[in-house]
């Protein structure tokens, strides 16, 4: 899997999900913070290289442009002696030049939407990564809550011989582990803002669509 691959499945990863499905959800939390730490220092790497790239794509630039300038000046000052072999000559040389600026700005261009896509990959891993130490630590904490409790029940249960106030006792925790489980979803469920403008955007989208459709039906009827 690509540097980006992993960096877009980070992104679109649900932590709510995978703490329902975590058999350890403390342990499974804390390896995807790291993992999505280690992506972070990879894509910033990244966009130092690409950064660098386009920093020296400019100067090529530059440098053919300057050249081709001058062998342009040897161009008419073979003319202006009355040689036009060694004109044609500039000329050739010339219109090499040209050639490779086209390229050069080829690259460029790609190297500019590269450069722009791991910017964009760089800025939703750094959201993604704030928002999932947020979650990280508001999950743990109820899970260690839920763990104290549960033990602190247990050891009651253990020194209690009343079986009618043990079975109390159970569903009395029952009841607040369920609590504590729905409070911490009710904290955490909020769409992400970025959801939410995309689900605007594709419902414009569709609205767009759908007059565009009944545009053509009212032309063609």
């Amino acid at each position: 899997m690509s540097l980006m691959e992993r960096v877009s499945a980070l992104i679109r990863a649900n932590l709510n999900d995978l703490v329902d499905k975590a058999e350890d959800p403390e342990k499974m939390l804390k390896q995807v913070i790291l993992d999505m730490e280690n992506q972070l220092i990879q894509v910033k790497t990244q966009v130092a290289v690409a950064i660098a790239d386009e920093h020296l794509l400019t100067r090529k630039q530059k440098e053919n442009d300057t050249k081709r300038a001058d062998w342009m000046r040897k161009a008419e000052l073979a003319l202006d002696k009355h040689d036009d072999a060694l004109a044609r000559a500039a000329l050739e040389r010339t219109d090499s030049l040209r050639i490779m600026g086209e390229a050069l700005d080829e690259q460029m261009h790609d190297q500019k939407t590269q450069t722009e896509t791991l910017r964009t990959a760089l800025r939703n891993l750094d959201q993604k990564l704030a928002e999932a130490r947020a979650k990280c630590d508001l999950l743990i904490a109820q899970h260690r809550r839920s763990r104290v409790m549960r033990n602190a029940t247990e050891a009651k249960d253990a020194v209690n011989t009343d079986k009618t106030s043990a079975t109390f006792d159970r569903m009395r925790r029952k009841v607040q582990h369920n609590e504590a489980v729905t409070a911490a979803h009710v904290e955490i469920a909020a769409a992400s803002v970025d959801d939410r403008f995309e689900e605007l955007e594709r419902n414009d989208r569709i609205e767009q669509l759908l007059n565009e459709l009944k545009a053509r039906r009212q032309i063609t009827a």
